[in-house]
């Protein structure tokens, strides 16, 4: 499938006096910081003009599209520079950011916090698990097994789930609406997945009728 060019002036991006500018890029559905890395004004340009992120190798000398050794991609979604000419680019990965430590993100080891304090970015995590217990099913996952017995199945249970927290939302106890929204939340991510459908996807349609 080819992808679309996007047109940008390089000028908009300021380079420093080396010639490189700082680039963070994103997951533009999860939200996950992938890695930290520079490009020079050929990998802005080539970035833009084909629509797959390129970075500046050092060891090379030159822009290097991402992942081109081992086969992987970083589709460009959008981008976005801030009043110092820092890109922050929101991409489509596929295969690893951090292929030596088989990591999704360069930023994989949590050094602070615990790992339910990441934020929205959760959504964007459960979708790419689910996914993964989709296409490669385990046997005695509650994932795989709702996937199995198909939509009809995944539909009823999260009616059920829908019931609950309503029930739970008519109590005085917080935490149980917090639990079964939970299983709400998470039984509408696998029936979004069984059908096809991402949560960039939801995302996009809510952004449209919040204008």
């Amino acid at each position: 499938m080819a992808v679309k060019k996007q047109a940008v002036e390089v000028s908009s991006v300021k380079l420093d006096e080396n010639g490189f500018v700082s680039v963070i890029a994103q997951d533009y559905e999860s939200g996950e910081v992938l890695l930290l890395s520079k490009m020079n004004a050929e990998a802005v340009e080539k970035t833009f003009e084909t629509g797959y992120a390129h970075y500046y190798c050092d060891k090379k000398k030159a822009a290097v599209k991402y992942g081109a050794s081992l086969g992987n991609t970083q589709t460009l979604k959008a981008a976005f520079v801030d009043q110092n000419g820092t890109l922050l680019i929101k991409v489509r990965q596929t295969g690893k950011a951090a292929p030596e430590v088989g990591s999704f993100s360069c930023f994989s080891k949590q050094i602070k916090g615990e790992y339910k304090d990441i934020g929205g970015e959760m959504f964007g995590r459960l979708q790419r698990i689910v996914e993964e217990y989709k296409n490669n099913p385990e046997d005695g996952a509650y994932t795989s097994f709702l996937f199995a017995k198909g939509v009809d199945r995944i539909a009823k249970k999260m009616g059920e789930e829908a019931v609950e927290l309503v029930i739970a939302a008519k109590n005085a106890e917080k935490e149980g609406v917090v639990n079964e929204a939970a299983d709400l939340l998470y039984h509408t991510t696998v029936l979004l997945s069984a059908r096809g459908v991402k949560i960039s996807e939801v995302c996009k349609e809510l952004c449209k009728r919040n204008r």
